[in-house]
């Protein structure tokens, strides 16, 4: 069975969750000098060895900007400019991302929970951002200098695991023995408006058209 192709005037059921090598490719940041969207963006992305290009003044945007672009981030909350970013996305085979405006982007950003060797992406398909964003603190802060130096002594328990034990099924064993008493507890609170809809829409949570 083929899928329908999705245009830019439909949002997607789903991103598909995946991680990018951008060592040494064009990556263009698109945001106004003071926009802290692009500057986080800008500074994530030479992290990782991205070749950055940051476009301040995008009012005066290029086509030749972005053409030869690995991947593409747009923060202003502009639909004219994201429309235009998707065509040239199309005709150059660049990814894109026009940050709160999913429709136009083949890439929706995830939120990164950073600690010691963990990276944790929190990603709601773009239709809910400062949802990941709350997701996203919540586990930033239980996710403390504890926790850091507890993958690093997992970290040492494995190289001791592969130094001492030949059969690699011993070190597996061993080393589900030492995630034994990690355990995480999470509660959620939701908003009133949305327990007033459940109460209304009662068993079905998506109200059929």
């Amino acid at each position: 069975m083929i899928a329908a192709k999705v245009g830019p005037d439909v949002l997607p059921p789903s991103f598909f969750p995946v991680s990018l090598n951008l060592v040494g490719r064009k990556c263009v940041v698109i945001g106004a000098a003071d926009d802290r969207e692009a500057i986080e963006k800008d500074e994530a992305l030479r992290e990782v060895g991205a070749e950055v290009v940051w476009i301040k003044d995008y009012a005066n945007l290029r086509d030749e900007d972005v053409s030869g672009a690995y991947f593409v981030i747009s923060t202003p909350q502009e639909e004219p400019l994201a429309a235009r970013l998707r065509r040239l996305a199309d005709r150059h085979k660049f990814l894109l991302c026009a940050i709160d405006q999913p429709k136009f982007g083949f890439v929706a950003m995830a939120a990164i929970v950073k600690c010691g060797r963990a990276r944790i992406a929190i990603s709601t398909g773009g239709v809910a951002p400062r949802v990941g964003g709350k997701l996203r603190a919540a586990l930033q802060n239980a996710l403390d200098e504890t926790f850091a130096r507890f993958l690093e002594c997992f970290a040492n328990q494995r190289r001791r695991a592969r130094a001492n034990l030949a059969e690699s099924a011993d070190r597996r064993s061993l080393m589900i023995e030492a995630a034994e008493g990690f355990d995480i507890e999470i509660r959620l609170t939701y908003p009133e408006w949305f327990r007033d809809e459940l109460r209304r829409l009662g068993p079905s949570v998506i109200e059929e058209s």
